[in-house]
């Protein structure tokens, strides 16, 4: 199964459990900014107890990896578990919804991008872009996370919402990552 065909079934099976997403992450940042190969899918996920039994049920072994227990743990800390795909390689990490409000504001941000046979809510390009920040922040200066957030930035541009994300820099404190973004950027 590709990547593609491994997004839409995941995607349908969350739908179906009537649980809300949102696609984050490289995935995102390239349909936004410029497209790059990744072996994971990053969702954030409002996931509930019949939600993740569905998703148990739908990836059974042995051509999937999704431990019940880790599911469990991750919904009680509120961090994130991992859906493995055995044959192909590919990755799906489910991270748990938190309360936090910047993440809040994304989730409640997120929209509907049309792809070929799949309709996928994904984050919108500015929380794209300080999640990507803050992740490069976060790993001490990821160059791979900034370039990313730099290439939305750039073909992203005329549509941004500056002041929001600047506000947002700077409750996050990713500003010298965003001031440096704003240098380098040549937007299209």
């Amino acid at each position: 199964m590709s990547q593609q065909e491994l997004l839409k079934r995941v995607v349908d099976v969350l739908d179906a459990a009537g649980v809300p997403y949102m696609a984050t992450g490289s995935i995102v940042s390239s349909l936004q900014g410029e497209p790059r190969s990744t072996h994971d899918i990053d969702l954030v996920v409002a996931i509930t107890p019949a939600g993740a039994q569905a998703l148990l049920k739908a990836f059974p072994p042995p051509d999937y990896y999704l431990d019940d227990l880790a599911v469990r743990e991750a919904m009680r800390r509120r961090d994130m578990f991992n859906l493995l795909d055995i044959t192909q390689g590919d990755k799906v990490d489910f991270w748990i919804l938190k309360d936090e409000p910047f993440d809040q504001e994304c989730f409640s941000r997120r929209y509907a991008e049309q792809l070929p046979d799949l309709e996928l809510f994904v984050s919108r390009p500015e929380d794209t872009i300080l999640q990507k920040l803050r992740w490069a922040n976060l790993s001490g200066g990821s160059e791979k996370q900034f370039v990313d957030a730099l290439r939305v930035y750039e073909v992203q541009f005329q549509r941004l919402d500056l002041e929001y994300i600047g506000q947002w820099a700077k409750r996050l404190d990713v500003q010298g990552e965003w001031l440096r973004l704003q240098q380098e950027a040549e937007p299209l």
